[in-house]
């Protein structure tokens, strides 16, 4: 084993880089002139073919395929892990389309995996399809996964690639500075990418010499896994020359060349071998994409820009008029006009630019400045999806069907198939009608993907509509999602199984009332009717227990949810609607006491607690229920003995009344009581008023009862939050009743210097909310001051601002404008 210099000799090595570097770049210096490689070294000498490329590299792609030509080897040895022996043949099947990976990961825990990716232009993939189509023996010779995933921190990075820390390096930088440039990608591009065609073998040859210079420097650089991996890669290749002879080649990474050259023994090598920890692994081919090989994604090997290699691959020639094509018709679907005019002149800059610089030819900075130029004229909003869609693109492989994956995947791509639910690695919206039976087995689906962890979709809030039996999704296929999937394979072996057993056991693992309610919700919505009846228990006897008002509060939206999504898919919800009517009632008797004495914030949460309570005992079917039992008196409070608001509002919730009218009944106990903080006292009365269950003429006692003299200022700005609040659409409601409007105006007068400073903040966040015109016209109205009590004065019978009738001239002027909006021509 060759001794490791360390890291701070590089000017030792400094003058062999250079004179490699002459023989490897097209010019000294990127501002020289270009110039065809210079072949190293002459014919090559007996022994294995050693091909150091850098992976998801064009320029090594290309260059592999040509030396495999000209050479023809009896077997091909590859970089990646060993058990993928029995999974090469499946990459000469038709339906294998890259970019595809290999995926590892440990039996007992599928949640520790790695991958390999390979792309259309990969070398690796190169050489594989090469030797498969000739029936050339192909082997994997790295380190096996089995290895790799029992270490602690698995990676797949290859020390080529951009490290951080100290003591590791990045050869392509070490050689690109050398050359005298700054930029790594740049002179990787200008020396291999970009260079034109010549002696196949010349750069593998100099890439060798240059990287035997580095290891000599800095040996392992920083990546001590390297010299374990390189270990078992010379055993690799003793066996295949013992096999095949010397007429074998090697495709892998240029900075593992130098180590695979120098002569071990064997018994060296199986000793850094030995007592390396192993695992139970299982390997698969799985779909990869583009954007999963960008370097920004996190890959550690990963390129700035899939897309733009992938193209430098498979044009046949012409490459930057072929992209400046690409690049218009993607302009032009996106409705952006481009002529052909503008992709000459934008090929033309390219290749302007790329003189200029003193590149052999124009790379991705000189046609991204032509088509920020031309094509997009001047604007980065259009660049950015070139960038995004072309640059570093959405292409997503495939795999064979008869690829190896864990049933719950098998089950999940028939599915897949059957509903016509094609994964892809492009973000898209999903509009799903649940009245077509389809769309319904597709919603079924993505939520029990997303019980079990899958996250392949997002639900979001539909443009269209508001009715349940519509639903919106955001589909995007992600690579890490067949780890995910062979995760949950430990529920079941189906889709509909696995989730059920996963709903169950969470169901009896649950503590907090709300988390089951949410299961429950998620069951009905998922279709898991096997799973209802344990999720149902588990509910019924956590409510029982739990005699926490909040807790209650908390878990009766999502049960209302579900009896609404319970009804639109045709599912069984009796037992369901018990629970949410038995909770119902017990918030309404449990949540006046439960609001007394709340300070700022647990008033605050309340509130939100408290609208949506409204919002789910509206969902809730409105049956006859039996009056309120007795308030028990708080001795805390002395008004609670005497105040008959403490007590069941015989006019809201007489016997018969349905479930509306006994939580009007609590609203109202609400909005009365005193002890009650003023955010929530306020936020019932509006309640009540949106509801019709309050008169108009007694919306403005109530206010002026919580605005007067005597209430800190404190808590009635509290009380005008939570009744003209942003949120609630409040300052429409002051805009058309001046009343109310001048008793807040008039206490806002009122308050005191020395605490209208503590009143402020809440004042500003309470109007802030308002729309811009609602402020103005609040504004105005002020400034314009009180009307006299005639013209404030409603009509009989009608609602304070507005007329006694319709005035159906004024409606009828929208008319023109609504025809116009909805793409009716207006009628005679």
């Amino acid at each position: 084993m060759t001794p490791t210099a360390t890291p701070a000799e590089p000017r030792a090595v400094s003058a062999d880089l250079d004179a490699v570097t002459v023989a490897v770049s097209p010019a000294a210096s990127p501002a020289g002139a270009a110039r065809p490689f210079a072949a190293v070294g002459g014919p090559r000498q007996r022994g294995p073919l050693l091909l150091g490329v850098r992976h998801h590299g064009p320029g090594s792609a290309r260059g592999v395929r040509a030396v495999l030509e000209a050479e023809k080897p009896s077997a091909v040895l590859v970089e990646g892990p060993a058990e993928a022996d029995a999974l090469v043949a499946l990459a000469g099947e038709e339906d294998m389309r890259p970019p595809v990976a290999l995926l590892a990961h440990a039996v007992d825990d599928p949640g520790r995996a790695a991958f390999w990716p390979m792309a259309e232009f990969s070398p690796e993939w190169v050489a594989i399809r090469w030797a498969l189509d000739r029936g050339v023996a192909v082997r994997f010779i790295d380190l096996p996964a089995a290895h790799t995933l029992a270490a602690a921190d698995p990676t797949w990075d290859d020390g080529e690639d951009e490290v951080t820390g100290s003591g590791r390096i990045d050869p392509v930088a070490e050689l690109a500075g050398a050359a005298g440039y700054e930029d790594a990608e740049r002179w990787w591009e200008d020396v291999v990418e970009l260079r034109g065609d010549g002696d196949p073998t010349a750069p593998f040859e100099a890439l060798a010499e240059a990287m035997g210079a580095l290891r000599e420097a800095y040996g392992h650089g920083g990546h001590p896994r390297d010299l374990v991996r390189e270990a078992h890669m010379r055993l690799r290749l003793r066996a295949a020359r013992k096999e095949f002879g010397d007429d074998v080649a090697v495709v892998c990474g240029a900075w593992h060349v130098p180590a695979l050259a120098r002569k071990t023994t064997v018994a060296a090598d199986r000793a850094l071998l030995k007592g390396l920890p192993k695992v139970r692994t299982e390997t698969t081919w799985v779909p990869w994409t583009h954007r999963r090989l960008a370097r920004r994604s996190g890959y550690g090997a990963g390129i700035e820009a899939p897309g733009w290699y992938g193209h430098l691959f498979a044009a046949p020639d012409r490459p930057v008029e072929r992209w400046m094509t690409k690049v218009a018709g993607l302009l032009r679907a996106e409705d952006h006009p481009v002529s052909p005019a503008h992709v000459i002149e934008a090929v033309r800059l390219a290749e302007t630019l790329a003189a200029l610089r003193g590149r052999p030819r124009p790379g991705l900075d000189e046609t991204t400045d032509a088509v920020r130029a031309v094509l997009c004229e001047g604007s980065d909003v259009p660049l950015d999806l070139v960038r995004d869609r072309l640059v570093v693109g959405d292409v997503l492989g495939e795999v064979p069907a008869g690829a190896p994956a864990v049933p719950l995947q098998r089950d999940l791509s028939r599915r897949q198939r059957t509903l016509r639910l094609k994964p892809e690695a492009q973000e898209r919206e999903l509009e799903l009608d649940l009245r077509k039976e389809t769309d319904a087995e597709r919603s079924r689906l993505l939520h029990r993907l997303r019980l079990l962890g899958v996250a392949w979709g997002e639900p979001v809030a539909g443009r269209v509509g508001t009715g349940t039996f519509r639903e919106t999704w955001r589909l995007r296929w992600e690579p890490e999602l067949h780890v995910q999937v062979a995760e949950a394979g430990v529920w079941g072996t189906t889709v509909e199984a696995a989730a059920t057993a996963k709903a169950e056991t969470r169901a009896l693992a649950a503590t907090a009332l709300a988390d089951i309610t949410a299961l429950a919700e998620h069951c009905l919505l998922a279709g898991l009717a096997d799973a209802l009846p344990v999720v149902m228990r588990s509910l019924a006897d956590r409510a029982a227990l739990d005699t926490d008002v909040a807790h209650l509060a908390q878990a009766l939206p999502a049960l209302a949810r579900s009896l609404r999504y319970g009804d639109v898919r045709g599912t069984g919800t009796d037992a369901l609607a018990e629970v949410a009517a038995g909770l119902a009632e017990r918030i309404c008797v449990g949540l006046p006491p439960a609001c007394t004495g709340l300070d700022t914030d647990a008033a605050a949460q309340m509130r939100d607690r408290l609208d949506a309570v409204h919002t789910a005992i509206g969902l809730l079917p409105a049956h006859p229920a039996p009056p309120d039992p007795p308030v028990p008196p708080d001795p805390s409070d002395p008004q609670t003995l005497t105040d008959p608001t403490t007590q069941p509002d015989p006019s809201a919730a007489g016997p018969g009344g349905g479930l509306p009218d006994r939580w009007a009944g609590t609203l109202r106990r609400l909005a009365d009581r005193e002890r009650i903080p003023g955010v929530l006292r306020g936020r019932a009365a509006r309640i009540l008023l949106d509801e019709g269950r309050l008169a108009a003429d007694e919306a403005a006692p109530l206010m002026s009862r919580a605005l007067s003299p005597g209430t800190p200022p404190a808590d009635a700005a509290a009380w005008i939050d939570g009744f003209a609040g942003g949120a609630s659409g409040g300052g429409l409601l002051l805009v058309h009743d001046e009343r109310l409007l001048g008793l807040v105006d008039a206490w806002l007068t009122s308050v005191p210097a020395g605490a209208f400073t503590d009143v402020l903040p809440l004042l500003r966040r309470t109007f802030s909310g308002y729309e811009p015109g609602v402020r103005r016209t609040l504004g105005e109205l002020v400034a314009r001051g009180p009307r006299s009590a005639a013209a404030a004065r409603p009509a009989p019978g009608g609602t304070p601002g507005f007329a006694a009738g319709l005035d159906r001239d004024r409606a009828d002027a929208v008319l023109p404008l609504l025809h116009l909006i909805l793409g009716m021509e207006a009628l005679a």
